[in-house]
């Protein structure tokens, strides 16, 4: 198993298939930043996607899976690669399964369930994956933007800080 993090574009080593995965609650720039690492380094990209039950765990006001599907198809459009989106109604996905896969993109809050991954492949007679992470996207105010911000109001999708935008427009007002 080999733990990649990628700060620049040096590593130009491509997989055949890797796997990203997440409840792309309120589609944001964090999001975007995952998702092009996993085109980056990987042919085919299997984006895994948590079904209403499993995003329920979470918490209340995560957008239906209808829509997250939705955006992510929607900035998924312009994308020139080869790519499969499917629902996740557990946290491992086909990785645990299906033996092609050979890199998983995560960011550090997912990290560990990669290991997980990894430990269930060993398992099973798999060859582990790499692991490749990403440090989190911050906001302007330097904390990691995430959808939890984000529905509480705090920051938008590109992690601009609400209240300085309402200020702005006020100011703009008068």
């Amino acid at each position: 198993m080999g733990l990649l993090t990628f700060k620049d574009d040096t590593m130009k080593r491509k997989y055949s298939l890797v796997a990203v995965g997440g409840t792309f609650d309120r589609f944001h720039k964090g999001h975007m930043r995952l998702l092009d690492e996993a085109f980056r380094v990987g042919e085919t990209v299997m984006i895994g996607v948590t079904s209403d039950k499993f995003a329920a765990a979470k918490g209340e006001g995560i957008e239906p899976c209808s829509v997250r599907m939705k955006n992510l198809e929607e900035y998924l459009k312009d994308k020139d690669a080869d790519y499969h989106v499917m629902r996740l109604d557990d946290p491992y996905g086909t990785t645990v399964t299906e033996e092609a896969f050979e890199a998983i993109v995560v960011s550090r809050e997912t990290e560990p369930v990669a290991h997980e991954i990894n430990e269930i492949r060993r398992e099973r007679g798999f060859r582990e994956l790499d692991i490749i992470t990403i440090d989190m996207v911050k906001a302007d105010d330097g904390l990691p933007i995430s959808s939890t911000r984000i529905r509480r109001g705090e920051i938008d999708r590109m992690g601009h800080i609400i209240r300085r935008i309402r200020g702005a427009l006020r100011r703009r007002k008068e």
